[in-house]
């Protein structure tokens, strides 16, 4: 069976007339980037390319915790007990993620990156890596014990209390998103699909007015979201379709999955998610195999996305409920199978 997802609220613009579709696309911040946008048939859009590519290169050197030049990284090593000046973007990325981290009870928090590091997800001491041994308790414990950074807001600046490592690897991908989008509709370009790393975001129409079709990902082959053509069509021509099989029409939307299948590590049997739980240094075990939040803004499903997967199925359903987030959890079995649990926001969005 496939089901349709369908926006609450449609733009009433239609595309530029005989529209074509122009992509476009690369590599940033160790993942691949993509661009769908429908542009005039004489617009060859030969200056999109290269603006693109400077707007996500100018969130890396802002945000990336694995470019030691960073502002970031220049956060990460700054003297403890001093105050530390933020470019505007990095300032408002890391804003929204405190705000999710107190909103959440910590269950995501961009001041945990050095748990993160101490598992082998970071930068450096990687998990594959022949030396790489697990973090002891009372490492676990001093990560913990860091006090978090703190904002001020009038001076857009943080604070470092010392040792605070940020890692914005949570939502930095969603804000790339929402800044590609946001160039795309400076340059006159208000119909598009955006790709960072399997999170999208859609708006406009392509030519002949039909939304942006996403296959939402499936959990059995691990797929990222796939923007396609026709999500639908190319479902139909590839056989038989996913059991339960959701496709979005991305229009005025974006869409974040977090699964415990992407990056892990196996050691003595014992299998280690990539995702931290900030509030007791542990690598998640719940039941949890995806967490995927539609939302208009792609840093927000990013970061929801996170906070959700490590609150776990019943707690993280009971908090999208109350923030009204659209999310739909994914739980394993113990048969191997899954079920699927939405919240009132997104079931309200299947056409039934």
């Amino acid at each position: 069976m496939r089901r349709v997802l369908l926006p609450h609220v449609v733009s009433e613009e239609p595309a530029p007339a005989g529209g074509v579709i122009r992509d476009f696309a690369g590599r940033s911040m160790g993942t691949s980037w993509s661009v769908r946008l429908v542009a005039a048939p004489d617009d060859a859009c030969a200056h999109v390319p290269q603006g693109l590519q400077q707007q996500l290169d100018a969130v890396v050197a802002e945000m990336s915790h694995w470019e030691i030049d960073s502002d970031l990284g220049r956060f990460n090593r700054a003297q403890a007990g001093s105050w530390q000046q933020l470019p505007p973007a990095f300032f408002d990325v890391l804003s929204f993620a405190l705000d999710v981290a107190r909103e959440s009870g910590r269950a995501y928090d961009p001041c945990a990156g050095a748990l993160v590091n101490l598992w082998g997800f970071g930068p450096h001491g990687r998990f594959g890596q022949p030396d790489f041994v697990p973090p002891s308790p009372a490492q676990i414990g001093a990560a913990l014990a860091l006090q978090p950074a703190l904002l001020d807001r009038e001076g857009r600046r943080a604070w470092q209390p010392g040792g605070v490592q940020l890692d914005l690897s949570a939502v930095a991908k969603g804000y790339s998103v929402d800044r590609l989008a946001y160039f795309l509709k400076s340059q006159g370009y208000a119909h598009c699909l955006v790709e960072v790393g399997g999170e999208l975001r859609g708006a406009g129409v392509k030519p002949g007015g039909q939304p942006w079709w996403v296959a939402l990902e499936q959990v059995s082959d691990a797929r990222a979201q796939r923007p396609d053509e026709s999500a639908l069509e190319q479902a139909a021509d590839a056989g038989a379709p996913q059991p339960d099989e959701l496709v979005l029409a991305l229009h005025g939307l974006s869409v974040a999955t977090s699964g415990d299948y992407r990056r892990y590590f196996e050691l003595d049997g014992k299998r280690y998610s990539h995702t931290i739980d900030p509030r007791n240094g542990m690598p998640i075990a719940n039941d949890l195999a995806s967490v995927t939040v539609v939302h208009p803004q792609c840093m927000a499903a990013d970061a929801w996305s996170t906070a959700l997967t490590v609150l776990g199925c019943e707690h993280g359903l009971r908090l999208a409920e109350r923030h009204g987030l659209a999310a739909r959890f994914v739980v394993r079995q113990a048969d191997g199978g899954f079920t699927e649990h939405m919240t009132t926001h997104l079931r309200s969005m299947l056409d039934e």
